[in-house]
């Protein structure tokens, strides 16, 4: 299975190159199945109803929130009405919509889709996250119940990224990391075959402070005050995400790479062989 992760799309400038990119991908690169990270789509604070459409519309099987999942409170309703939004497990047990989910692609094939929020340096305590993503992991075994499994961990740290990946590793075909808004380098299929990144950057213009108008974040870091709101950068920006193929019969991984497109992040190598 070809499987696509797009990182946390950011504003308008996020939701533009995913419009612009990802249904080329898809025919390119012939993809079976495409997750996006959308919880910053709506000017840098959640996902409207009618942002996800669109993402839906380009291209996207499945949007994963995060902590910023409520922000558009239109979302309370939409994501009990369409399921193939998937919020945190471990957030508020009375949160509306689910934290995993099984879909399936063109071809049959089953695909678990879940999403977990971190615990190191977040502004509110979630509950554990390593027995929210046990507990679902044990009820759809891979190379059992499902084809393939996709967990986006939504962190501030890499380390406790780092440790998702290594607890999910021969039950996950893909442990990916959200988040930071900045890629790291470790793109990489770990020891017992699952696919692993610790962030998948995001989706929107790098000329900018994660994805923000680079003057009030700069001047809060400088002066210590506050003058204005954060507004999302609108400028040329990268799709940034992670590319993975795996094997049908075992779930597990067989291919990984780093996906920039576009922007200031561009990829200097195009992906090859798809």
């Amino acid at each position: 299975m070809k499987i696509l992760f797009l990182g946390d799309v950011m504003g308008r400038a996020g939701r533009r190159a995913v419009t612009e990119r990802l249904a080329k991908l898809r025919e390119a690169w012939k993809l079976d199945f495409v997750v996006v990270n959308g919880e910053n789509a709506t000017s840098g604070h959640g996902l409207s109803g009618s942002h996800a459409k669109g993402l839906f519309d380009a291209g996207a099987d499945v949007v994963t929130l995060g902590d910023h999942a409520f922000d558009q409170k239109d979302m309370l309703t939409f994501c009990e009405q369409d399921k193939r939004i998937i919020r945190p497990l471990n957030f508020a047990k009375g949160a509306p919509g689910a934290g995993a989910q099984v879909f399936t692609d063109g071809r049959g094939r089953k695909i678990l889709v879940a999403q977990v929020l971190g615990q190191v340096f977040m502004k509110r305590a979630f509950d554990d996250p390593f027995s929210a993503v046990d507990t679902v992991l044990r009820k759809y075994p891979l190379g059992g119940a499902v084809h393939a499994t996709l967990i986006d961990v939504h962190c501030e740290a890499t380390s406790e990224k780092m440790a998702m990946g290594h607890w999910c590793d021969g039950r996950a075909s893909v442990v990916v990391g959200t988040h930071t808004h900045v890629p790291t380098g470790d793109a990489q299929i770990l020891q017992k075959g699952t696919a692993f990144q610790s962030d998948a950057g995001m989706c929107g213009d790098y000329n900018s402070v994660i994805g923000m108008n680079k003057e009030e974040p700069m001047r809060r870091f400088i002066t210590g005050m506050v003058k204005g709101r954060f507004e999302p950068a609108n400028g040329d920006a990268t799709l940034s995400g992670l590319y993975v193929e795996t094997d049908d019969r075992t779930g597990l991984a067989t291919r990984v790479q780093m996906v920039r497109e576009g922007g200031r992040l561009m990829q200097s190598t195009p992906l090859d062989g798809v």
